[in-house]
């Protein structure tokens, strides 16, 4: 009996141990390991995670080739978001930023100093009006909807000024939290998607000509990206008037948050807190931008380079698109809410349907 067992115990030592395959991530997703989430392939690295990166990169690489138009790259940056987990929202988030100023200088190639001059002159105006009204508009939806002050102040400058560049520069401003930070860029951000996708179709569907359209757009769309890509669409005129008046729209970010900054320490003496320190930051792209236009129209003997320039902005443009397009998924959605997309839908209607009534009646032009 002894010899008999002993036989058998060697025979099993002998054979491979198939039945051990379970990794501890395989048994609960909290035990996974960091090194599961670097995109490596072999055993106990998620397959789902290396194909999000592969089609991450893929597309960023199509978005930024200038084979598609900026609404395909958004559209596609969004289903991204929406399908799978993003494997670098935050690095996303950084080189959307970064690569928009960087390509709204390279457009600045493109674009005439005189058209520059006069379409800020009078856009520096209308966008003054605009987001005097869209401020006190507003934070008196927030009231009605009993959005929280910061969250509700933060929606109305994103859509007052320049979306996600605004509440990016005042939410450190007036300490808001990751939530409302989260909520405020959420409802911009979606409503942002939606209007470069929806205005290039209502402009054509109500003939605007493109000094028409471009100013539309640079009053009423949330984001540069956005303006810029939806007026890029519509024609080249439309371009270089979205993109001064929108620009000089933007430039609104600094008296704004100095305003706000004198508002927040006042209100912090008063409670006896310690003295409330900001930074207020300052769009300087803005005037890089206006630098590029000088040189193109006083140093026109250089005007391939500049046109190659040119190009290679409205790819970064649409590269861009295509970030912003994969920070929206469903997890977006949810953190939202109803309130704060109501008060920021709401608002986004009423400013984009009375600057378009303005101009299509020749109230307002450029």
């Amino acid at each position: 009996m002894t010899n008999t067992m002993t036989q058998e115990c060697a025979v099993a030592a002998s054979r491979p141990i198939y039945f051990i395959t379970e990794t501890a991530e395989d048994i609960h997703p909290a035990y996974a390991p960091a090194s599961g989430n670097l995109g490596q392939t072999g055993p106990g690295t998620p397959k789902k995670a290396f194909d999000a990166r592969s089609i991450f990169f893929l597309g960023l690489l199509v978005a930024g080739s200038g084979l598609v138009s900026p609404p395909v790259a958004l559209v596609g940056g969004i289903a991204f978001g929406f399908a799978v987990v993003h494997p670098y929202r935050i690095e996303a988030s950084s080189l959307a930023k970064l690569l928009l100023q960087v390509s709204v200088v390279l457009l600045g190639f493109g674009i005439d100093l005189e058209q520059v001059v006069h379409a800020g002159k009078s856009g520096f105006l209308y966008t003054a009006i605009s987001i005097c009204c869209a401020v006190v508009l507003g934070l008196l939806l927030g009231r009605v909807f009993h959005v929280g002050g910061k969250a509700s102040y933060l929606i109305t400058l994103g859509t007052a000024i320049c979306g996600g560049s605004a509440i990016a520069a005042i939410a450190p401003i007036t300490d808001a939290n990751e939530q409302e930070i989260s909520v405020s860029m959420g409802t911009v951000f979606l409503l942002n998607s939606v209007g470069l996708l929806l205005f290039p179709a209502i402009g054509w569907w109500l003939h605007l000509n493109q000094n028409q359209f471009g100013l539309w757009a640079a009053l009423a769309i949330h984001d540069t990206s956005s303006v810029v890509g939806a007026a890029a669409k519509y024609g080249p005129q439309a371009l270089a008037i979205g993109t001064t008046v929108k620009l000089a729209r933007a430039l609104w970010i600094v008296p704004v948050s100095l305003i706000t900054a004198t508002y927040m320490s006042r209100l912090a003496k008063r409670d006896g807190s310690s003295q409330h320190q900001t930074k207020v930051k300052v769009p300087w792209f803005i005037f890089l931008f206006v630098g590029a236009s000088v040189l193109s129209t006083y140093l026109p003997r250089f005007m391939g380079t500049y046109l190659d320039l040119n190009r290679l902005g409205k790819a970064g443009l649409t590269a861009t698109l295509f970030l912003i397009g994969t920070s929206l998924s469903k997890q977006t959605l949810k953190a939202v809410g109803i309130k704060p997309f109501l008060q920021g839908v709401i608002l986004w209607i009423i400013i984009g349907t009375a600057s378009l009534a303005a101009i299509f009646k020749g109230l307002i032009s450029i």
